[in-house]
C-alpha cells in the first residue's frame, strides 16, 4: 500500500539516522522479538509474570547475539489478558493489538528524542499494566505537527520535567524504568507516534480493539518509519 502524506514525511525522517536509544548502538545490535499470540513459545512461560517474561526476552536478545529486542507494532498480544485496565472481557472489546514499537533493554538504558521536541505533557500512569512515567513531546517538521510518546520511563524522568520545555535533537529526555515503577512489565521503551493528540495529556492510548484498529493505525503510524531497523 503507497505512504500517504503522513508517512512519507516520517520516511522521508527515518533517512537521516535517527534514534531514541544511544547511537553507539549498530542495527546489528537490535533483534527481532514476536511476543504475539500467534508465539507457541509464549505459551510455555507465565506471561502475566515481569520476571518470567524478561527471563525469556534476555534469553531470546543473548541466543540471537544482540544486546536490544525489538518489535510489537500491530501485534495482538495475549500478555494484556492480565490487567481488567485493557481487558474488559469482551471479545469485541478486548485491547490487544499493539500501536507501538517496543525496545526491550535494562532499565536505567537512557533515552533520546530523535527530533528537535517541546514537552507536550507528562504522567505517571499508575494503573496495574499501564505506561508508568510516560513523557509526549510535540514535534514540528515541515508545517506538519504531531507528536510521539515514550513510555515505561523511570520516576525520576519526571523531576524537573516542565511542559513547553525544549530539547534539541538527540538531548537525553528520560531512562527506563524498572518493573516496580513502569507498570510491571520487563524494562522496555514504548515508542509510539501520534499524528492528532486528541484531547489527552500525558498518555495516549497503546493499544487497541479490533473494532478500533483502522482509527489508530491511521492516527500512530508505524514507528519503524522514523527508526528504519527493518
Amino acid at each position: 500500500m503507497p505512504l500517504d502524506h503522513f508517512q512519507q514525511l516520517l520516511h522521508s525522517l527515518g533517512q537521516e539516522s535517527l534514534h531514541v536509544l544511544s547511537d553507539t548502538f549498530s542495527k546489528s545490535d537490535y533483534v527481532p522479538l514476536d511476543l504475539s499470540k500467534d508465539n507457541p513459545d509464549l505459551q510455555k512461560i507465565d506471561v502475566s509474570s515481569s520476571e518470567a517474561l524478561g527471563q525469556y526476552i534476555d534469553a531470546h536478545i543473548e541466543k540471537h547475539h544482540g544486546k536490544i529486542a525489538y518489535g510489537g507494532y500491530l501485534e495482538t498480544r495475549h500478555i494484556y489478558r492480565r490487567s481488567t485496565h485493557f481487558n474488559n472481557f469482551k471479545p469485541v472489546d478486548e485491547r490487544n493489538i499493539h500501536l507501538g514499537l517496543d525496545l526491550w533493554i535494562a532499565a536505567e538504558t537512557p533515552i533520546f528524542t530523535p527530533l528537535d521536541a517541546e514537552v507536550h505533557s507528562f504522567k505517571n500512569n499508575t494503573l496495574f499494566g499501564d505506561y508508568g512515567p510516560t513523557i509526549i513531546l510535540k514535534h514540528q517538521v515541515e508545517g506538519t505537527v504531531f507528536f510521539t510518546l515514550y513510555g515505561h520511563l523511570s520516576l525520576e524522568s519526571l523531576t524537573d520535567l516542565t511542559v513547553g520545555q525544549l530539547f534539541k535533537q538527540g538531548d537525553q529526555i528520560a531512562a527506563l524504568g524498572a518493573a516496580s515503577v513502569n507498570g510491571d512489565y520487563p524494562p522496555h521503551l514504548h515508542f509510539q507516534i501520534i499524528k492528532d493528540i486528541q484531547e489527552y495529556v500525558g498518555d495516549y492510548p497503546g493499544v487497541c480493539s479490533q473494532k478500533d484498529l483502522a482509527f489508530y493505525k491511521a492516527n500512530c503510524p508505524d514507528p519503524n518509519l522514523m527508526l528504519q531497523l527493518y
